[in-house]
């Protein structure tokens, strides 16, 4: 059974990137980006980047990493003086 015409985002191939240990996966996905990344393939994919991805969560990576999301860590300190 195929999926109706016109009522679905397309799907195509994207790269997702891990944004602190620049780890690449391609996979397909209904998301977009205007940045482009070739990949060794030779192809051009549209690069979407992540801040968490398995490859960087704890949960996963079985180590605890400080990550600094646009300064709220340092904003914390500031404010409860630690």
């Amino acid at each position: 059974m195929m999926a109706k015409d016109g009522i679905h985002p397309p799907y195509h191939p994207v790269v997702f990137k891990d944004a602190s240990t620049g780890a690449l996966v391609l996979t397909r996905s209904t998301m977009t980006s205007d940045t482009k990344i070739k990949l060794e393939d030779g192809n051009e994919y549209p690069l979407v980047l992540l801040e968490i991805t398995s490859d960087s969560h704890p949960f996963y990576t079985g180590t605890q990493r400080l990550i600094d999301t646009q300064g709220r860590v340092d904003k914390f300190k500031k404010r409860y003086g630690r």
